[in-house]
């Protein structure tokens, strides 16, 4: 039984980065959208912080810097990674010689709310809380919107287009079976949050030892903490026990002993199950998938948020025009498939990359790691990160193709700025 039926331009399953900031594009240019997040709020802990570039210069051409800038968070002009015990100061962006030469570290959910607040000033907006969507309604060999359940009975959306953007769990891929390019990735992340320890901390990502991955990521009142574990290594861990543990944390980061007490259960620690897949093909006749339900990427060098709104603001320049002419079907299926061609190539380069790392450290990364490095291994490093360096930050801040926001989405003809 269908409790309610709306129908819009263009729905979008999923109000994560990428389906939040397409929502805010579209309703901008003036397209009517309904955007379905299944969660009642954005809250939810250990996912991305990084706020790279490439986003830094989005939220400057929407106009948001100052709201931006409102709320708490962290700047990064280095990421630093200690190696046993020895610092390197790995990416510098200010290197890259642009306004935005820096790293923001700012909880998801609070990114999140921001771009939404945004949306809603728009009237052509509508966002639906605790609406999961469970499959995809047809047309003929067309898909046509989505089903979604709802508190208060199921809730169906007719669409021109619709977008799977809800994650790499994704209800609208599995409902398209659409098929997967899945490798292997050997490694696991457990996610706690610690107290900041007495002193100063400097800021760093990666404290590397021959025993332990450890990532620090500062948040104002805290530190959210990860650690990189074999793949299905966590039950092995929990047996050897919380003093095994903390042990290996202090090995890497001998800083945190005095407040790696505060971990006192299991319960504080939660797992991600890294992968790495993308689409072979990301979208059918009505359908287009982006973000992590067209491409789930690795928390390597942090680039999975700002390649899903980079996702987002290509899918946003390519469809709005069509959208606002009327273009037909046919015309938004060729517009979904030049999102492909133009988002595709990229992501599978950064993947790639992240691949490698990966196994570099799975498979022979240990031995690399012995203390102290050799006297050869110091002059390589020195005569290395001078070249490397501006590549690296350069592909670390804006990836292989960053995008920005047309002048047709940002401020459509007819359209006053909001």
């Amino acid at each position: 039984m269908v409790a309610q039926r709306l129908t819009a331009e263009v729905c979008i399953a999923g109000g994560g980065p990428a389906g939040m900031m397409l929502g805010l594009l579209l309703a901008r240019a003036g397209v009517d959208v309904i955007v379905l997040e299944k969660h009642a709020d954005f809250f939810r802990d250990f996912r991305g912080d990084t706020v790279h570039p490439s986003t830094l210069d989005l939220i400057d051409q929407l106009g948001l810097r100052e709201k931006f800038e409102a709320i708490p968070h962290t700047r990064l002009r280095k990421l630093d990674v200690v190696i046993n015990r020895i610092r390197l100061h790995a990416i510098d962006f200010g290197l890259l010689n642009r306004p935005n030469a820096e790293l923001a570290l700012m909880p998801q959910w609070d990114l999140l709310d921001l771009l939404a607040s945004e949306a809603k000033q728009h009237p052509s907006f509508t966002l639906v809380m605790n609406a999961e969507v469970t499959g995809v309604t047809h047309r003929g060999s067309r898909i046509a919107g989505v089903r979604a359940r709802t508190p208060d009975g199921v809730l169906r959306i007719d669409a021109a287009m619709t977008i799977g953007a809800d994650g790499r769990g994704s209800a609208v891929r599995k409902a398209l079976r659409l098929p997967v390019e899945e490798h292997g990735v050997p490694i696991d992340v457990v996610w706690f949050r610690l107290d900041r320890p007495a002193g100063t901390l400097p800021d760093t990502l990666g404290w590397i030892s021959s025993e332990a991955f450890v990532v620090t990521i500062p948040r104002p009142d805290y530190l959210q903490c990860g650690l990189l574990i074999p793949k299905g290594g966590l039950p092995a861990m929990q047996r050897a026990g919380l003093p095994a543990f903390r042990a290996l944390i202090a090995s890497a980061v001998p800083r945190l002993t005095q407040v790696l007490e505060g971990i006192t259960d299991w319960e504080d620690i939660k797992l991600l199950s890294v992968q790495i897949d993308r689409l072979a093909q990301w979208s059918v006749p009505g359908a287009l998938c982006i973000g992590d339900a067209a491409h789930a990427m690795s928390p390597a060098f942090g680039v999975g948020i700002n390649y899903a709104i980079q996702d987002a603001v290509a899918t946003a320049n390519i469809l709005v025009p069509l959208l606002r002419a009327g273009a037909d079907a046919t015309a938004l299926d060729a517009g979904a498939r030049a999102v492909e061609r133009r988002r595709a190539r990229p992501t599978e380069w950064m993947q790639r990359i992240q691949l490698t790392l990966h196994r570099t450290i799975a498979k022979g990364g240990a031995e690399l790691l012995h203390a102290p490095p050799t006297l050869r291994e110091r002059v390589l490093l020195a005569n290395l990160l001078p070249l490397i360096k501006p590549w690296a930050v350069r592909l670390v801040g804006y990836g292989f193709r960053p995008e920005r926001i047309s002048a047709e989405v940002l401020n459509p003809q007819g359209r006053q700025l909001s």
